[in-house]
């Protein structure tokens, strides 16, 4: 099958997905993964862990993400390492759920990157990094992710795993609260009641410098579970 034919596939494939037409999105899918697709291999992944046109199968669907993530898809690099971090479709193995979770990370996947954080801030099956989770939350924020966005401003307004900056915690929350994330606008208002003339100034330069710096994260449509 030809790059290009592969492509147009893809696109009427994710299309068809979009549509709620999830039977005929996974016939296209289920042919471009014979012929070596390995985004098609994340997508039926994400079809089996959802229950999209087929009977829900966790087992099913860690084994395609697997598949996908060790030929370097980052979608299912992420969602292999949080279904092995939680225990879904298998025993829980936090090792291979760290292992992939590291590897989205490092191929600068949002929900890689924001999963891994949370593991980190909460020192959940690791010893606890607020640092690291600081460092993993604003790559993510920087990349438009806008959950990431929150906990980052709220780690710089509490002074958390960073240094206590409210101009950087006006710019984060603020990114946030304008995608409609009802915490970050809450504690910007709160926030905002104590920063003097100067800081409220240089925090609304930073978001108009910012605010079309990072592009509108197109959330994965495929399930990107979060670990707890």
């Amino acid at each position: 099958m030809g790059k290009d034919n592969s492509i147009k596939l893809q696109d009427k494939a994710r299309a068809l997905y979009s549509k709620g037409d999830f039977i005929n999105a996974i016939v296209l899918w289920k042919s471009l993964a014979k012929s070596g697709d390995v985004e098609a291999l994340a997508w039926l992944g994400s079809c089996y862990a959802n229950g999209d046109g087929v009977e829900l199968d966790d087992q099913k669907a860690l084994e395609l993400y697997v598949s996908a993530a060790e030929k370097g898809n980052v979608l299912a690099q992420s969602n292999a390492g949080a279904f092995y971090f939680m225990g879904r479709g298998v025993a829980k193995n936090i090792k291979k759920g760290l292992f992939w979770l590291e590897a989205a990370a490092r191929n600068n996947d949002v929900n890689g990157l924001f999963n891994l954080a949370q593991i980190y801030f909460q020192g959940d099956c690791v010893e606890q990094d607020q640092s690291r989770a600081a460092e993993l939350y604003l790559k993510a924020a920087e990349n438009g992710h806008y959950p990431s966005q929150s906990r980052l401003g709220f780690m710089f307004a509490q002074g958390t795993g960073i240094a206590k900056d409210r101009i950087q915690a006006y710019l984060w929350l603020t990114m946030a609260a304008q995608h409609g994330i009802g915490s970050a606008l809450d504690a910007l208002e709160s926030m905002v009641k104590e920063m003097s003339v100067e800081e409220k100034s240089q925090g609304q330069q930073l978001f108009a410098n910012w605010r079309f710096k990072t592009a509108q994260h197109k959330n994965q449509v495929a399930l990107m579970p979060s670990p707890t």
